[in-house]
């Protein structure tokens, strides 16, 4: 059994991963191209082109949660088992949505201006508690931000397409009363994936259904937000902020209009860059290679044709 590993791994990362494989091979390189015809398992992505070549390929890892880096039309019509790293970034996204609806409701970019001027500026300004967020997604991510808002005593609510507990959530809605989830929240976030159902779900007919005092923010992907539109609701008033970690084009290029408006707040797709968040990515990797080595069921299988 041959197993290729693509991506930076220090040499404890490469133990562990050799002791958790077996005796299987493990070949750590920077992407699959050598030796793919002979390759049982690749962790990342296996660019179209190889996958004819593929011929024993039975298992692909994404080390990321989000699949739709490494989901090529190739892998999604061959029986090949896709799994992802879900779960592994929720609680520090969760927490990076929770910190841009801090700086949003309290406009802590006003305060930021006020000490580079070193000027004493006071305002009044929100509070989160009686809010109501409104979570479009409600995988890992998004239960997490869903019980830290009850915490900051906001009423919750969501959106899903599969009926599930939602722990967290004072109201599960369906995708028919999506009309209804936009006009009732003062925050809507998107922790969803990114899949043709999701890709461009905010246009411009959803931000016009926003409250024009609401804020929308994405922790998750961009393009489930069309940025055009969101631009023009922006510039128009008809919501009254952002909070995007997550954008249609990235890196940001340095002439989007989003770096410079006064009602948005930018950063660099950085909510789950942490130390913890390569942990548990690596624990859930380790998890699967030993399933695999040993003809268990893996963990985190994607749907393919849902796209995560």
């Amino acid at each position: 059994m041959r197993i290729i590993i693509t991506g930076d791994h220090d040499e404890l990362a490469r133990r562990r991963i050799r002791r958790a494989a077996g005796a299987a091979q493990v070949e750590f390189a920077a992407d699959p191209g050598e030796g793919i015809e002979l390759a049982d398992a690749v962790v990342g992505k296996v660019p179209e082109p190889l996958l004819a070549k593929a011929g024993r390929l039975r298992w692909v890892h994404s080390p990321a949660a989000g699949v739709d880096g490494v989901l090529s039309e190739g892998l999604l019509a061959s029986d090949i088992t896709l799994t992802s790293a879900t779960g592994n970034g929720a609680v520090p996204l969760a927490e990076h949505a929770m910190l841009l609806l801090l700086m949003l409701d309290r406009d802590v970019p006003r305060w930021l201006r006020a000490q580079s001027e070193r000027r004493w500026e006071r305002y009044p300004h929100g509070e989160l508690a009686g809010k109501t967020i409104g979570l479009y997604g409600l995988g890992h991510a998004g239960l997490d931000l869903a019980a830290k808002a009850k915490a900051f005593h906001m009423r919750v609510l969501g959106v899903r397409r599969r009926d599930a507990p939602a722990p967290g959530v004072d109201e599960l809605l369906g995708q028919d009363e999506f009309p209804r989830f936009l006009a009732e929240s003062d925050y809507v976030v998107v922790t969803a994936p990114l899949t043709p159902v999701t890709a461009g779900r905010f246009g411009r007919a959803e931000f016009a259904a926003m409250k024009p005092t609401a804020c929308f923010v994405c922790v998750s992907r961009g393009g489930i937000a069309d940025d055009d539109a969101l631009l023009d609701a922006l510039r128009r008033g008809e919501i009254a902020g952002a909070g995007l970690d997550a954008h249609g084009v990235e890196p940001l290029p340095p002439a989007s209009p989003f770096w410079s408006l006064p009602n948005v707040i930018v950063t660099p797709h950085n909510g789950a860059t942490t130390r913890e968040t390569a942990g548990r990515g690596l624990d859930i990797l380790l998890d699967n290679l030993g399933r695999f080595v040993r003809g268990e069921p893996l963990r985190n299988v994607v749907d393919k044709a849902a796209g995560y």
